[in-house]
């Protein structure tokens, strides 16, 4: 006998756990399945984000800079320490503690917004009449019915061909989240987000880290003004980053990890290391969905193929987050969970892709939102230009972190902010400011008009949305 839903969500992610909860706001009876396990073997709902990716690696990286600032800034604020030294395994631990209060805050969200959890696989049985009947593979069996059906499964780490994850040598996010050492030397292969971030936690605890990027550019996604400051942060802090590079044969064995490679010269080298970790992006989780069941489409990439309003090609089935088309981000995933339930409800849910933001919590942070200088080149957008560095901040000064900048791209004609680019301190909160701007549409004058704090470091948008204009007061 299955039990009956209005909706069925596959998934308690980012995207799948806020659709449930949206839907339950809106008055269906909803279900929510997710087979992550917690180390006893009990639920952990959040997906990758909550349990190897987004949060567990700032709780690393929040740990990692504490060190960092008691071994080499303390004492410029008259702070001393003596030897400082850092156990590894405690820093673990503080992350798992911090992952499982994610994880306990969503099932309590769950029961307080009263959405069924069922802990286990969610798989396609068939199509019933008014809807898909959901098989769940778990500690217990269960068939579930529902009138309509929102994946939201995620993605999982890319490997390399012919050099599978292990998670003891070779390590994909979730390996790299539960290194018990510092490793001497360290690996790395990718430098977007994980492998930026990544690198940066090791680094600071004392790891000598190589970062190999097949990319002849460093993060081609960002505003080269604002790539490029942030590549002489890194080098000046002993991240050493390789680009323009060929991975060649990669070979495991008791004492580590070689990997061979050309470098952008043409040169063979070969690097010994303890570890490596390969951050060279994701792909859609779509095994053990049992698709073909009920005919639902995927692209050549796995992905499941939705429309614009995140339909797939199924009545009454819907797809959000990693698991189709666009960023995969969680906010982003979380933004059409949202809309997928108030569609479901009638409603006109919305997500502007135009105004998701992205971050790098690195140290400098790296932040933005809409399109960089040079896509407005290539596009013939006549702009204005306008940057402001945190050099000039008191607010910046007075926490001895001066690196960076804030920079404006605003229409020329219109003054329409088009896009806004942070390197710098709190670049992650900074952003923010910049998002509801674009949203509302704001201009450059609209911001420079803002009264902000003084001392604070959102003055360097406030001074940036000026030297739009050419008329910084503090620059």
């Amino acid at each position: 006998m299955s039990q009956a839903f209005d909706v069925v969500v596959i998934g308690a992610g980012p995207g799948g756990y806020i659709a449930a909860i949206r839907a339950a706001q809106l008055g269906f009876k909803v279900a929510c399945i997710d087979e992550w396990k917690n180390a006893a073997g009990g639920p952990a709902p959040g997906g990758t984000c909550t349990n190897v990716g987004c949060i567990p690696s700032k709780a690393l990286l929040q740990s990692s800079e504490h060190f960092e600032h008691a071994n080499h800034h303390f004492a410029d604020h008259g702070i001393s320490t003596g030897k400082v030294t850092m156990d590894v395994a405690k820093m673990i631990g503080r992350k798992d503690t911090v992952v499982k209060q994610n994880n306990d805050g969503i099932l309590y969200l769950f029961k307080k917004n009263k959405v069924t959890f069922f802990h286990g696989r969610g798989s396609f049985g068939k199509a019933v009449d008014g809807g898909y009947e959901v098989q769940v593979t778990g500690a217990k069996e269960e068939t579930l019915s529902g009138k309509q059906v929102i994946i939201a499964t995620g993605s999982n780490a890319r490997a390399l061909p012919g050099t599978p994850f292990d998670e003891e040598t070779v390590l994909s996010n979730d390996g790299a989240l539960r290194v018990g050492a510092v490793p001497k030397k360290l690996v790395l292969i990718g430098s977007g987000v994980i492998g930026l971030e990544m690198g940066s936690v090791w680094r600071r605890l004392g790891s000598d880290v190589t970062i190999l990027e097949g990319l002849p550019t460093f993060l081609g996604a960002v505003d080269e003004q604002i790539a490029k400051e942030a590549k002489k942060a890194f080098d000046k802090q002993g991240l050493k980053i390789e680009l323009g590079v060929k991975v060649g044969d990669i070979k495991t064995g008791k004492k580590g990890v070689s990997v061979a490679y050309t470098n952008a010269k043409g040169e063979a080298v070969t690097l010994d290391a303890d570890k490596l970790i390969v951050s060279i992006g994701r792909v859609p989780n779509t095994i053990g969905l049992n698709a073909e069941a009920v005919g639902l489409q995927l692209d050549e990439r796995g992905a499941i193929v939705v429309d614009a309003d995140c339909k797939t090609n199924l009545p009454g089935v819907w797809a959000v987050g990693d698991v189709v088309r666009g960023p995969m981000l969680a906010h982003k995933a979380e933004e059409e969970g949202v809309a997928v339930a108030e569609r479901i409800a009638g409603q006109h849910g919305h997500v502007n892709f135009n105004t998701i933001p992205w971050v790098i919590y690195t140290s400098p942070e790296i932040a933005w939102v809409g399109r960089t200088e040079q896509q407005l080149k290539a596009d013939g957008v006549a702009y204005k230009a306008g940057t402001f560095p945190f050099l000039a901040n008191g607010r910046a000064r007075a926490l001895g972190d001066t690196t960076g900048m804030v920079k404006f791209l605003a229409d020329a004609t219109t003054d329409e902010i088009l896009g806004v680019h942070i390197v710098g301190p709190m670049a992650s909160e900074l952003i923010a400011e910049a998002v509801v701007a674009m949203e509302f549409k704001a201009s450059a004058e609209d911001i420079a008009r803002i009264c902000h704090a003084h001392p604070s470091l959102s003055e360097a948008t406030k001074e940036a949305a000026l030297a739009v204009d050419k008329r910084t007061l503090n620059f």
